[in-house]
């Protein structure tokens, strides 16, 4: 009984032997191939590889974005259409009183140095030039993918995500504290820059398991021309 036993346990051992090895294919990944998170100590302060080695507090562009997680943390949400809004069509049409769209994207601040660059303090560039603003200023209805929220921590913006985006109209000074075009020395002014916080659903690169969140910015909005208050008068 106990021969035959093992003559039986033996020839099925060969059996499955010989059976050729299951070869199994791979679960098919939804957003494409799932990037490797490196280990170790991740520091939300520190700037991301889209702002590194300048004094910017956002990226409109981020060659490392992560969009496999961004699309994942979206799914997994259950509140997300909730949490999201956005007006994706913006311009001078909308936010801008009596400058059409067409108007803003021409003004051509080329001309202006922002000092004077001749003898006089009057020199021609403070007095001439096509329409614009009185402060020179860059002006892009942009969707950041990356930003340093008040905290001074950087996070992921959901944008450009499937077909969710989040617009902001950002205004940046050319010229900052340069003297305003069109007003004389005597005036001591200079443009500065204003900002708004804005609130943007947000991802924590450094702590995924967050989900989406809501979080606060502060972007450039506006650039004004400040004109000093007079000397003080004695007499």
């Amino acid at each position: 009984m106990v021969l035959t036993l093992s003559v039986f346990l033996a020839c099925a051992g060969v059996a499955l032997g010989s059976l050729p090895p299951v070869h199994r294919t791979p679960a098919r990944q939804p957003y494409g191939a799932q990037p490797t998170h490196r280990a170790g100590y991740c520091d939300p302060t520190t700037p991301p590889t889209c702002a590194y080695g300048s004094d910017v507090s956002f990226c409109l562009e981020d060659p490392e974005y992560p969009e496999y997680d961004i699309k994942g943390a979206i799914e997994a949400d259950k509140l997300f259409a909730k949490k999201y809004a956005d007006v994706a069509d913006q311009s001078a049409d909308d936010l801008v009183d009596h400058v059409t769209k067409y108007q803003e994207e021409a003004f051509d601040y080329s001309y202006y140095t922002g000092v004077s660059t001749g003898y006089s303090p009057y020199d021609v560039t403070h007095w001439t030039g096509p329409e614009g603003y009185i402060c020179p200023s860059d002006v892009a209805y942009a969707r950041p993918r990356r930003a340093r929220n008040v905290e001074g921590k950087w996070r992921v913006i959901v944008n450009n995500v499937h077909y969710y985006t989040q617009t902001a109209r950002l205004e940046t000074c050319l010229f900052p504290q340069a003297a305003c075009r069109a007003l004389a020395p005597c005036y001591k002014s200079h443009c500065t820059q204003k900002y708004v916080y804005h609130r943007m659903l947000s991802y924590d690169p450094c702590d995924p398991y967050k989900g989406l969140f809501i979080d606060i910015y502060k972007l450039p909005s506006a650039c004004s021309c400040h004109v000093a208050p007079p000397p003080p008068s004695y007499a």
